[in-house]
């Protein structure tokens, strides 16, 4: 767990600046997406989306839409949900980590789908194009791909961060799931099947849900490891 080693009549000041940032991060995320929302409600259009999509074309040669298109299937809900099955399996029949980390990861999955399903039959933003092959269907804020892949990659993170690698290798691993999360979100734009608002409103509404699924895991640990030390504290006197 992140605040190993702190006590919660005693907390760190790292594990405290870490919670407030977090609360910050998940309040600006979802007023950001709401505030984003409220335009696409009115049909606004959004100038950037413009710019953005001028400057894709720009620098989108037909290799790069190419490869861009395998990778925005790393964001799919199939490919998603299959990682996901195999990391819950793995979390809860071969890892010594609590099993409440495997439910967690099943709810910042399963809770970052229905949100994003909620939100897009609530604001019903059309696409800027129509394309099947890949899922370009059904409405189009916030970016589902965008949300799914910041959510999955980032618990991954998590999962790292946590685990009893060097720190250099922590690090290094995070970095890489995170820009590969990030790539899978920008890949949208690039197969022309999100506006670049959908896409920003997905990796913050992703970032923002998975920080409150890191939060809710960090406090059952926590408070489960709590319980565990007041046992021992009753063994011992």
């Amino acid at each position: 767990m992140l605040f190993k080693g702190t006590h919660i009549s005693n907390p760190s000041r790292a594990s405290i600046i870490l919670m407030i940032a977090g609360f910050l991060v998940i309040g600006g995320g979802f007023f950001f997406v709401a505030s984003l929302g409220e335009e696409v409600l009115e049909q606004d259009k959004f100038a950037v989306d413009g710019i953005v999509d001028d400057f894709v074309s720009t620098i989108n040669p037909p290799w790069m839409a190419e490869t861009m298109g395998y990778i925005t299937e790393a964001g799919s809900v199939w490919f998603l949900t299959l990682l996901s099955v195999l990391v819950v399996a793995y979390l809860l029949f071969i890892s010594d980590k609590s099993k409440w980390v495997a439910l967690f990861l099943a709810v910042n999955m399963l809770g970052i789908s229905g949100l994003t399903k909620g939100l897009k039959l609530l604001f019903e933003r059309q696409r800027p194009e129509v394309i099947e092959a890949y899922d370009g269907v059904g409405y189009s804020f916030p970016s589902g791909h965008s949300t799914g892949a910041i959510a999955f990659y980032g618990f991954i993170i998590y999962l790292v961060m946590v685990n009893r690698f060097k720190n250099s290798t922590r690090w290094v691993l995070g970095i890489l799931l995170g820009l590969f999360g990030v790539t899978v979100a920008v890949s949208r734009i690039f197969v022309g099947v999100h506006y670049f608002t959908d896409v920003m409103a997905g990796i913050v509404l992703g970032t923002a849900w998975l920080l409150v699924s890191i939060v809710g895991l960090e406090i059952m640990l926590f408070r489960k490891r709590r319980i565990a030390s007041k046992k021992e504290e009753k063994i011992s006197s």
